[in-house]
């Protein structure tokens, strides 16, 4: 089966050339086996039932044992044998070499089961599911790279409304891709399946009720793109299930969701404003694909289009999803802004020469003047004295056209964005 190339095989690339190994992270299901090897000659599944007794007299007599074979060797799932890292650490320390190993993970091993760190001999690269433009569904005509130097764009995207509702409900899941029909959209209601019943207790063997963890994963995503607190997803919990939960236990099992990469916080941006205004700090809290909140929720394609408010919100975590992607890619990280007025901008982009910018995301183009009015007014509140003019304002949306405004606000649809 031919490779389809994602936007962190550069990265992975790069970081082998001056690294002597990279840990590729990410949820389940997101494409990390399938990229790591790609990139390496040996591969070790540490997942293989039918290798478990041979792993596991290496792991207790020799560990070292493991880094036999041609280089760049790929350890698949590593985290369920940790002492590898340590291994890995050694042989780069001993040898001095570039590119030796390729580990990949879709958790977060339990703190305390590996010795040391790995700064400065495993350098971590985190992955998502695949982006409109590495499914092959975004244009690719604008790329982040010409909005941020002030270029002008021009794009034509060949989504619809229609589209981008089933492409949310789909998800950016590789294993869909060619999969024709209603049936693209039950991969990610298998994957909230796994996650419930299989992965919160794989990740470090604590029983977790399965139960409970789908009501906080309603919840969530129920809240999906808002500034949601721990007191009202354990209300929310409660109230809609009658099922009581401790704060204690979401706190785990928020703590477990993030272990295996399903959720994430966007922070508040610290920007210097001249705003009288306080800024509210809580983060924002988003699934690392829209596909889990609607599969959770059991949200079709039609429901979408039906509950327009609804569609506005998981369109805007289909945006930030690959808003991250984009912006990962070239070192630059996103933040949003919203003070006790409730003034809000969706999306602070940062690159990593300091440069940055304002987003606003809106699905449809009637929404795109208000968006624009928006963004120049955030410009007045930021103090560019001590934070630099912004090097772009953008407006993300779902309709067809992008283009830059004679105000300067670039207009930027998501069928037509690239990295």
């Amino acid at each position: 089966m031919k490779y389809l190339p994602r936007i962190v095989d550069k990265e992975i690339d790069d970081i082998m050339e001056i690294m002597g190994a990279v840990l590729i992270e990410g949820c389940k299901w997101c494409g990390k086996s399938t990229t790591g090897a790609h990139h390496a000659k040996s591969i070790i599944e540490f997942q293989n039932p039918d290798k478990k007794q041979e792993y596991d007299e290496i792991k207790n007599t020799k560990p070292s044992l493991f880094l036999e074979g041609e280089k760049p060797r790929m350890f698949d799932e590593w985290q369920m044998y940790p002492v590898v890292w340590d291994s890995i650490r050694t042989e780069v320390d001993h040898t001095g070499l570039k590119g030796q190993f390729i580990l990949t993970g879709s958790a977060k091993p339990s703190e305390g089961k590996t010795m040391h760190t790995g700064t400065g001999r495993i350098s971590r690269v985190l992955m998502r599911p695949m982006s409109l433009y590495e499914y092959g569904e975004s244009t690719g005509e604008v790329s982040f790279k010409d909005i941020v130097e002030g270029k002008d764009i021009a794009g034509v995207s060949k989504l619809t409304l229609e589209d981008i509702a089933s492409i949310i409900v789909r998800g950016g899941w590789p294993a869909s891709i060619g999969v024709k029909g209603d049936i693209k959209y039950k991969f990610a209601k298998e994957y909230v399946k796994s996650l419930v019943y299989e992965e919160v207790k794989n990740v470090d063997g604590v029983k977790r009720n399965p139960e409970k963890m789908l009501n906080v994963l309603r919840s969530l995503a129920r809240n999906i793109s808002t500034q949601v607190s721990n007191s009202t997803l354990e209300g929310d919990v409660k109230n809609s299930f009658l099922d009581e939960i401790s704060r204690p236990t979401l706190n785990d099992y928020l703590n477990t969701l993030e272990k295996l990469f399903v959720i994430e916080d966007v922070k508040a941006t610290n920007l210097n404003f001249r705003s009288k205004y306080s800024l509210r700090t809580k983060p924002k809290k988003y699934f690392v694909d829209p596909s889990i909140a609607t599969a959770i929720l059991e949200i079709t394609p039609n429901d979408l289009i039906k509950d327009l408010n609804t569609f506005g919100f998981m369109f805007e975590s289909l945006c930030m999803r690959d808003l991250k992607i984009y912006t990962e890619s070239f070192g630059g990280d996103i933040t949003f802004y919203r003070d006790e007025k409730n003034f809000e901008v969706d999306a602070i982009l940062r690159t990593s020469s300091g440069k940055w910018g304002a987003i606003e995301i809106k699905l449809g183009a009637g929404y795109i003047d208000e968006a624009a009015k928006n963004l120049l007014e955030f410009k007045e509140k930021v103090d560019t004295e001590k934070c630099g003019e912004p090097s772009f304002l953008v407006v993300l949306t779902g309709a067809q056209y992008s283009y830059k405004r004679d105000d300067g606000v670039y207009v930027v649809s998501i069928g037509t964005l690239k990295d």
